[in-house]
């Protein structure tokens, strides 16, 4: 980790790239998306960051990405927010540039390796990066690797069936929309005024992304799981709830063992991409 290598979060709206050596990064540039524009457009957008990174001892490139990505030919698809990106050979275009190896994943998973190396994941053999924001991701590590899948499908688990929807429904924030019709933020703030119908939904939402990370007990038995997105903000409200029927669980050594920690890592997005190239060195 003593090299330098780039890492780049492509967002909805903006592209945030810096170099990452050790644990520390160098100044943050910030380029504005032309989200509505070609292929092309975008792609000089992540080239105007890059360009201004790009050093003779930078080793590597780590982008993440909002979408699937064939990981080891490095084609991203169907990325969020930006139509045009239905399928760009991004590792290629890159490479051609720079020439230097370039790593591409999707975000949920760098978020987990940037937890893993460098927050609170430190020193784990397993872990899951549980991001709960407008939906729910997820990266796993296991056996201190990123676990991502043949398709770079792993850890959708927002998407598996639960009760009359999926677990994204009712885990995220966007819970109290799909189910009561109340905007996350006006739930939030009530909650923060003490209001006990709110805080009731978050007793809620806690019950359901409880049993969602049941789901992933039975499934992965992780050491920890490390929550991020935005819900994580509202975690006091809704942790005691959460942990109630995360008990629940058949095999109570599972739940007795689990740690859940709530991300407190600044430009994980940054970090996670530039951890792509070391987890790809072990």
């Amino acid at each position: 980790m003593n090299e330098k290598v780039i890492g780049i979060d492509l967002g909805a709206t903006n592209i945030r790239g810096a170099i990452v050596q050790d644990e520390n990064l160098s100044e943050i540039f910030t380029q504005r998306i032309q989200s509505k524009g070609s292929e092309e457009d975008v792609l000089n957008d992540i080239f105007t960051v890059t360009d201004r990174l790009m050093r003779l001892d930078v080793q590597a490139i780590g982008i993440g990405v909002p979408s699937v990505v064939d990981v080891e030919e490095g084609i991203v698809y169907d990325v969020q927010y930006i139509p045009s990106w239905k399928e760009v050979h991004l590792k290629k275009y890159l490479e051609d540039r720079y020439h230097i190896p370039v790593f591409i994943n999707n975000d949920a998973n760098c978020f987990a390796l940037g937890e893993y190396y460098f927050g609170k994941g430190k020193g784990r053999n397993s872990m899951i990066g549980l991001t709960v924001g407008t939906g729910v991701g997820a990266g796993i590590i296991i056996n201190k690797k990123l676990y991502a899948g043949r398709n770079c499908g792993a850890g959708e688990f927002g998407t598996v069936d639960y009760l009359d929807k999926i677990y994204e429904y009712y885990c995220s924030g966007s819970f109290f929309e799909n189910v009561y019709g109340l905007k996350g933020e006006f739930v939030f703030e009530k909650a923060q005024q003490g209001d006990a119908q709110m805080l009731k939904l978050y007793e809620e939402l806690g019950t359901h992304l409880g049993n969602c990370i049941k789901m992933i007990l039975y499934t992965f038995d992780p050491e920890l799981i490390v929550l991020g997105g935005s819900v994580r903000l509202a975690f006091d409200f809704f942790a005691a709830a959460m942990w109630k029927q995360i008990r629940t669980c058949v095999y109570t050594k599972f739940a007795d063992r689990l740690a859940v920690e709530v991300s407190s890592l600044k430009n994980s997005g940054i970090l996670g991409a530039a951890a792509l190239y070391f987890d790809a060195m072990k």
